[in-house]
């Protein structure tokens, strides 16, 4: 049986796998990834707006893995829509990078699950392969932290060089040309990486669980002096 100190980590390291298995469900199920504010070139151009007027021009988009909507704004009013990544919208945005970002994170869900069955494993008892002990749960972690560092890489590497926000604000637009003024990361983009950090924090408890403290001898006896002693 593990000691109790061993106990307490890999009851904590399991715990932080699930909650990493949860943030990135979360993460993937919502469609807040990025959020921005674009700007109806055709129409601004067509009235030669300046800065005052170009307010009636500005909208808003948001975004996620699966889904997202947006505000357009042309001169004549917002006009809400909502949209969906799948099945048609990716084929004009990088197919093949968006959908390895989904499958980065769907690799990273299976082995933080697998970590924390092995960090449940190793709470209850010592296991006598190295595999399945301390050594299986830092392969485990680093495994999960790693796709999920190349999801959120990929990530970053779509909306920053193959301008995945403009791409989605002009998909089936034919009179109107939109640009982006801004774009900002938002919380379920922070969950992925939040969950990366999860398991890294795991590779340190781990490795803390790996550490022989020296043990404290107590006295349980003491000496007993009888006057036989004290003659010799």
């Amino acid at each position: 049986m593990p000691g109790c100190f061993k106990k307490t980590l890999f009851a904590l390291a399991s715990l932080i796998s699930f909650v990493s298995f949860i943030l990135i469900v979360v993460a993937m199920g919502t469609p807040k990834w990025m959020t921005g504010k674009t700007l109806c070139k055709t129409g601004a151009d067509l009235v030669n707006a300046t800065d005052p007027e170009l307010v009636k021009f500005i909208g808003e988009i948001y975004y996620g893995l699966f889904q997202g909507g947006k505000i357009r704004q042309c001169g004549l009013g917002g006009r809400r829509s909502k949209f969906t990544i799948f099945p048609h919208m990716v084929k004009k945005l990088n197919t093949g990078l968006h959908v390895m970002i989904i499958m980065f994170l769907c690799v990273a869900i299976f082995f933080s699950l697998v970590s924390f069955g092995f960090c449940i494993l190793n709470a209850i008892k010592v296991p006598y392969r190295a595999i399945k002990g301390p050594a299986g749960v830092c392969l485990w972690n680093f495994l999960a932290g790693g796709f999920i560092v190349l999801a959120v890489t990929s990530f970053l590497a779509a909306v920053k060089l193959h301008q995945l926000t403009e791409r989605i604000a002009n998909f089936r637009e034919n009179a109107f040309q939109f640009v982006i003024l801004e774009e900002q990361f938002e919380d379920c983009f922070w969950l992925c990486v939040a969950s990366g950090t999860a398991h890294a924090v795991n590779l340190l408890l781990t490795a803390i669980s790996g550490i022989h403290f020296p043990k404290i001898k107590t006295k349980t006896e003491e000496a007993n002096v009888t006057p036989e002693d004290i003659m010799y």
